[in-house]
């Protein structure tokens, strides 16, 4: 597999300006650009597989969401939520010089597609959301919230890959080769011997305020947000998904842009997007066009 190049640009925040990474995989003066953006505690390594796809007809940019990976950590924890990422992504857009991107977001990174896509004069042609919608479970949350930036220690890659693994059955069955693959991005050494995962524990921060209040208002926002989408738009649902209700990815099918529905049996929250067959819906969709 080609490797990327790792890139990133300066984005600007109420507190100043942080760096944010992203991986660049094709030629970098093809005018088709496809923006892939990962889930809450993940890095933009996660879209090996589909990058490697499909960089032969397009400049494919992995960013690592402010927080995560090879980005800056923010100073404010207060500020790690989607209006802060929306406002990053159009930092990124600027610094590829395009007009239009293709966007494949995995739960957090489908919000902030969301976000954007909704916006007047948006940037975003074609939109795959993964696994997420207007209305996020309150189960899954919790469930999210229970592990969610923990000060973890591991004496290997491969001791944290077994915990990862342990922790995200949703993702669907992985040879060990492939869940190796995805998991090696998320660690770094600790300095004293060990590893650590490779985020913010301080991503965590707004998990003990939600309530079923907060999650009724974020929802209700996000509705009327998915309403003012108009570019084709494709959801993708794990068909054991305790994230994204049936009952929600029915009722995007019904309003805003009336997005095409997939389902994968099998699968939680979320799709890795490295099964070939994940990997083929996407491309079929992002080539309509």
């Amino acid at each position: 597999m080609a490797e990327p190049l790792l890139k990133s640009v300066h984005c600007l925040s109420p507190v100043g300006l942080h760096r944010m990474a992203y991986w660049e995989w094709g030629a970098r003066d093809n005018p088709r650009v496809l923006v892939c953006v990962h889930g809450l505690s993940r890095q933009g390594r996660d879209f090996d597989h589909l990058a490697q796809r499909l960089s032969a007809k397009y400049r494919v940019i992995c960013p690592d969401v402010v927080g995560r990976g090879h980005s800056d950590w923010l100073a404010n924890p207060a500020l790690y939520q989607i209006p802060t990422y929306v406002a990053d992504m159009v930092s990124l857009v600027a610094r590829l010089d395009v007009e239009q991107v293709d966007w494949v977001g995995t739960s957090m990174g489908g919000l902030i597609g969301l976000g954007l896509a909704s916006l007047p004069n948006s940037p975003v042609r074609r939109l795959v959301l993964n696994d997420v919608g207007p209305v996020i479970e309150l189960e899954a949350l919790k469930r999210i919230g229970s592990y969610l930036g923990q000060p973890l220690r591991f004496e290997s890659v491969e001791q944290g890959a077994a915990y990862l693994r342990g922790i995200s059955t949703g993702f669907g069955p992985h040879s060990d080769v492939d869940w190796l693959a995805l998991s090696r991005p998320m660690f770094k050494p600790d300095g004293a011997g060990q590893y650590k995962l490779h985020y913010d524990p301080a991503i965590s921060a707004g998990f003990p305020a939600l309530t079923p209040e907060v999650a009724s208002a974020s929802s209700a926002m996000l509705w009327q947000s998915y309403d003012r989408i108009a570019c084709p738009t494709l959801l993708l649902r794990g068909g054991d998904s305790d994230l994204l209700s049936m009952a929600t990815a029915q009722a995007m099918t019904q309003r805003g842009p009336r997005a095409q529905l997939s389902e994968f049996s099998g699968v939680g929250h979320a799709p890795t997007l490295v099964d070939p067959m994940q990997i083929e819906v996407v491309a079929r969709f992002l080539e309509q066009a």
